[in-house]
C-alpha cells in the first residue's frame, strides 16, 4: 500500500477552510477515482506542544504507480488546484509506502 498524506497549515479564516473544505472540495475527493480509502480530521494535536497543522488528509493507495496516476488524472489535477481556494496556510504533501508491523 501506498499513502499520500496533506497537512494543512492554519488558514487565514479556518471558518472558511472548514465550510469549504466539506461543501466542496470533499464532494471532489469522494468521486476520485484510485484511492482505496481516505479521512481527514481538523483536529490535529501534538503530543507536546503546538501543533503547526491546522487539518490532515490521508489517502490510501494499491501502489505508488496508482497515486501517481490518479494525482495525474483530470479528477487529481482539479482536486489540487482547489486546494487555493481554502488553503491559505499553505500544505505539505507527502507520500510513502507503507510498511507492515507486527504487535
Amino acid at each position: 500500500m501506498h499513502k499520500l498524506v496533506v497537512l494543512y497549515s492554519e488558514p487565514a479564516d479556518p471558518d472558511h477552510f472548514r465550510d469549504y473544505y466539506v461543501a466542496n472540495h470533499l464532494p471532489l475527493v469522494k468521486n476520485w477515482p484510485g484511492p482505496l480509502a481516505w479521512r481527514y480530521s481538523f483536529d490535529v494535536a501534538a503530543i507536546e506542544g503546538g501543533t503547526p497543522y491546522f487539518a490532515v488528509f490521508e489517502a490510501d493507495f494499491a501502489d505508488a504507480a496508482a497515486m501517481e496516476a490518479a494525482l495525474a488524472s483530470p479528477h487529481g489535477r482539479q482536486l489540487a488546484a482547489d486546494v487555493a481556494n481554502y488553503a491559505t496556510g499553505g500544505v505539505a504533501i507527502i507520500n510513502y509506502p507503507v510498511q507492515a508491523g507486527t504487535a
